[in-house]
């Protein structure tokens, strides 16, 4: 069997780095074809060396000649900006694209290699909250979507082999993240640090912030939606704080399927990567007598309505869940760098959702043009809470 030619997007990130582990634990069953970073110049620059890629992509333009500098002495491509990303994705010799680049600035790039026929190992949820209508109508002309995030993935693998009609539900499990034995004080108080502290994974700040608020589940509740094609009445949460099962789906026969294994994302990568083969690793096993009690609660909305966001937004459907998705990066952005409290996360969602009048999702340049309004609605509403 041929190696497989793989693109990776968002390379410096935690599900970046974690890829190319298993990329390179596995070198003889892969080939790097792209790199692309944000504008971490240093990790970059010691990736291409390592995985010669093709293409080395960086998004930020004005770092570009510090990359091509420092790779002048290899045949590698140096690209920059949104194009420069979308060149990575779309290579020729690429077969599967690893989505990791963090947040809606993922977008144009998946959209690009699905328009190109690649299969996309989506890690990045918002781009399917964002634009999954018209994501999932191009996957069904040419690519094939196989997700990452470890939710999508447990439901991804506990499907296979069942039709759409086989399935009565969804259940997605959550950590509940740092804050959910926390009372209203500690919640009012919360620092950027307590946030960050999340109990079971290590993963890059944005994604960690919205699994303290629960809008990372909220938003994997929009994604579902689209990847599995099912509606948001058969899609259920559940607060699991081990973080063992990974999410389940239930069958029309009552039967239920979930996926457990250790918390790390090498294993839903290897998957997406090798799919449908699995891949062996070092990983420790899951030991069950170990962990000894598995747990399941419901999930207050109340104290953490991101999540119920979630749900309205994709009810309300059409461009509301782009501004969801909008509100939420202005937000999360605004609390990292101290300029809102933890709970304002939820107040300024949910001012820039009411203030939305929703449209049918026709096009990118719709979706992008509701995304540029509602993080300039969003960014009014932050100066108010100062």
């Amino acid at each position: 069997m041929e190696n497989k030619n793989v693109a990776v997007l968002g390379s410096t990130g935690s599900i970046g780095v974690n890829t190319l582990a298993v990329i390179g634990e596995n070198a003889d069953k892969f080939r790097v074809t792209a790199l692309s970073a944000y504008e971490n110049v240093d990790l970059l620059e010691k990736q291409a060396r390592e995985f010669r890629p093709q293409v080395v992509a960086i998004y930020q333009e004005e770092l570009a000649p510090e990359l091509k500098r420092r790779l002048r002495d290899t045949e590698m491509e140096v690209a920059s900006g949104i194009e420069g990303i979308c060149r990575a994705s779309t290579l020729p010799l690429t077969d599967t694209v690893v989505m990791a680049i963090s947040g809606s600035e993922g977008l144009l790039p998946a959209l690009s290699a699905i328009r190109a026929g690649k299969d996309l190992a989506l890690a990045t949820k918002e781009v399917m909250v964002m634009a999954g209508d018209l994501i999932t109508r191009e996957a069904e002309k040419k690519g094939r979507i196989i997700p990452i995030d470890s939710e999508h993935s447990a439901i991804f693998q506990s499907m296979a082999g069942a039709g759409k009609e086989d399935v009565k539900r969804i259940i997605l499990t959550a950590s509940g993240g740092p804050f959910y034995d926390s009372d209203e004080a500690q919640l009012e108080n919360a620092s950027l640090q307590e946030a960050l502290n999340h109990p079971n994974w290590e993963m890059g700040r944005k994604i960690t912030i919205d699994c303290a608020t629960l809008m990372n589940k909220g938003l994997e509740v929009i994604a579902a939606r689209w990847l599995f094609d099912v509606e948001a009445e058969k899609i259920k949460v559940l607060i699991h704080p081990q973080s063992i099962v990974h999410s389940m789906v239930e069958f029309v026969d009552g039967s239920i399927i979930a996926q457990l294994s250790i918390p790390d994302m090498r294993l839903p990568i290897s998957y997406a990567l090798n799919y449908p083969r699995r891949l062996p690793n070092g990983l420790p096993e899951l030991d069950l007598a170990e962990v000894g009690t598995l747990t399941f609660q419901e999930p207050d909305v109340e104290r953490f309505p991101c999540l119920k966001y979630g749900y309205d937004a994709l009810n309300q459907g059409g461009t509301m869940t782009t501004v969801l998705n909008a509100a939420n990066e202005s937000a999360v952005e605004a609390f990292i760098e101290q300029k809102i409290s933890f709970k304002n996360i939820p107040q300024v969602i949910r001012e820039v959702m009411d203030k939305h009048q929703v449209k049918e999702m026709e096009s990118l340049e719709q979706v992008l043009q509701v995304d540029r309004w509602a993080r300039e609605e969003a960014h009014r509403v932050i100066e108010t809470c100062r």
